[in-house]
Parts: structure tokens; sequence; C-alpha cells
């Protein structure tokens, strides 16, 4: 069953066992996620990897109810169509005092599992799409307003720009510049620049961009170049995803018009004139289907980074090496 955003409020946790969340806007997703499981006593999070690898377990929790234990939520990331027959099982069991959230990117209207909850009256589905840049400069502009912040419109578009129409990221952002001015200090451009890391971003950028147009020389100069911290390898996964997942577009775009020119001058959002040859180059350098398998295992990585803070360079720079030994469309 399709639920409206706007009507999130009114779904009854106790009388519903799965809720589907898809759609880009992770940080509104996250903010409604944390209302519905507000002053929850048992709230419990999981990757779907991690869920897949262990079904029986995973079973075995949610349908063992001890006489002492009240109603738990369950929350599961990134989940995909992977998780289709589960999400069937247990949508006949008899589940009680259990709710299920699943949390997905982007589902287009080909997924199974978007299919089987928008049409089963007993399954919730809702989709998040992203932020425009009016809603996001009301919500930059109240939190600056709130704390007292003076900074310009253009000031503010900048840090806009930069959070890819997700309000986690843009809020992520704002609290940097938040702390700096607690110490009294004034903010301008170019502080808020180095704030926001748009100077080491743009290495970040290059690197993946190079590394997903095989670009391999260039790739490995940039690695040597750039004395990447541990921090910044989830940065890193989190750019390879978003660029991957733009790929993944442009790339189904390319199959169906046969023009990568078309392409690129259709691609929404606009891709910037200085980007439009490299892209062109990951284009020709990746079909749908692999792009898909690279979008699964940077999930992956980036799991396994969180699970081993002591070595998330090597197990980056592994991981950006292997996609030269990787196959290409051409």
């Amino acid at each position: 069953m399709i639920v409206k955003y706007f009507d999130i409020k009114k779904i009854n946790l106790i009388h519903t066992k799965l809720i589907l969340f898809y759609g880009k806007n992770e940080g509104l997703k996250n903010q409604e996620i944390k209302k519905l499981t507000e002053g929850k006593e048992k709230v419990f999070t999981y990757e779907e990897k991690e869920i897949l690898d262990r079904q029986n377990e995973f079973l075995e929790k949610i349908t063992n109810k001890s006489l002492f234990e009240k109603k738990k939520e369950i929350i599961v990331k990134r989940v995909s169509d992977r998780i289709l027959n589960l999400v069937k099982e247990i949508n006949d069991k008899n589940l009680e005092d259990t709710t299920i959230i699943l949390n997905a990117d982007n589902l287009d209207k080909k997924s199974k599992l978007r299919t089987l909850f928008e049409k089963d009256k007993q399954l919730i589905c809702v989709a998040f799409y992203p932020d425009n840049e009016q809603t996001l400069f009301k919500l930059a502009f109240e939190f600056l307003k709130e704390r007292k912040i003076s900074i310009s419109p253009s000031n503010i578009n900048s840090v806009i720009k930069k959070c890819n129409g997700d309000r986690e990221n843009l809020f992520n952002d704002l609290r940097k510049i938040e702390n700096y001015c607690k110490k009294g200090k004034k903010i301008s451009s170019e502080i808020i620049s180095k704030l926001l890391s748009l100077y080491e971003n743009y290495s970040v950028s290059e690197l993946v961009d190079n590394c997903l147009a095989k670009n391999k020389n260039k790739t490995l100069n940039i690695l040597t170049e750039n004395n990447f911290s541990s921090e910044d390898c989830i940065l890193i996964t989190r750019t390879f995803l978003n660029k991957s997942k733009r790929i993944l577009v442009l790339s189904n775009d390319y199959n169906d018009n046969k023009s990568v020119d078309l392409t690129i001058s259709s691609a929404k959002p606009p891709i910037f004139w200085k980007d439009k040859e490299i892209v062109k180059q990951q284009i020709y350098k990746w079909t749908p289907d692999k792009i898909k398998l690279l979008i699964y295992r940077v999930n992956e990585l980036e799991l396994l980074i969180k699970k081993n803070s002591a070595d998330p360079i090597n197990l980056i720079t592994n991981f950006i090496l292997e996609q030269f030994s990787a196959p290409t469309s051409n």
C-alpha cells in the first residue's frame, strides 16, 4: 500500500509488520525513522547483508518472543530486491510485537520489492524524493537564524549545492559552521570552503571520476600525490556510491537512445561542462549490470571499513586497484 510522505504520522506501528522507505533523500528517511522509533524500548539496526548471511538466525530472533519482552522495532539499511524472498517469508508469519522498517535507496518501477509493498494492503511503502533547492534553503536559513549566524544567501547556496539534495548532508555541514562560530570567529566564503572540505573533496571527486573512467595512470597519480587520511575513506566510498548511481541512470538512458551526447545533454541534474568528457568515458566503460554490481560492492566496502577501522586506507586502495583488472563494457 502506498502512503504519501506527509501521511507517515498516521502509520500505526502496533498493527504494521513491514514498512518500506525508499528514495535518495537519506536525511528525510532517517528523520522519519527516528520519529517512528523515538521512545521505543527495543530498536535494532542491521545491514541487508548481515541478515541475508544469517537468515535463519534472524527469523528465529523475530519469531521467538520472551515473556517479558515488549514490542521491538527493527531497521534494515541499504535493502534491495535481494531481500525479497525473505520479506515474503516474514510477511507470511504471524509476527507479534515486531515492526520491521526497510530502508532502501532509489527503487525503480521494475523493482519486485517495491511492487510487492505497493500492491499488498498489509504492507506500507513510502517514497522519499530529493529535497529541492527552495526547501533546502529554507531549512538552512532557519537553522542559521535560530543560532544567530549571519551568512550571505550566496554562501548558503554554496552549502546547498554540496549536499546533493539530501538534508542530512546539509545539516552535517551546517553543524560544522555552527561549531566554528561558537568560538567567536567570523565566517567568510573562504572559511566555509575550508570547513566543508570543498578543496579536499575535489581531490576525492577527481580520484573517483578517474577510477570510474578506468584512467589508471591518472588515478594512481592522485593516490600518490594526495595523503588521504583514514577519515577520508568513508568520504571516498560515499563519493563512489553517488557517482556510480549517476552512471547507472546514464547507462540505462544510453542503452535506450544509443547516443552518448543525448544522454549527457538530457541528464538531470545537469552535468557541468567541465565534467562531460569524463562522464562520457564512464558511460562507455560501464554497462547497467556491471555498475549495479559495483554499487553493491561499494556498500560492502563501506561496511567493511566501519568494521575494520584500523586499516581503511589499504581497503580503499585495494578496491580501487581491483577496478582496473575488472572487465569493462568495451
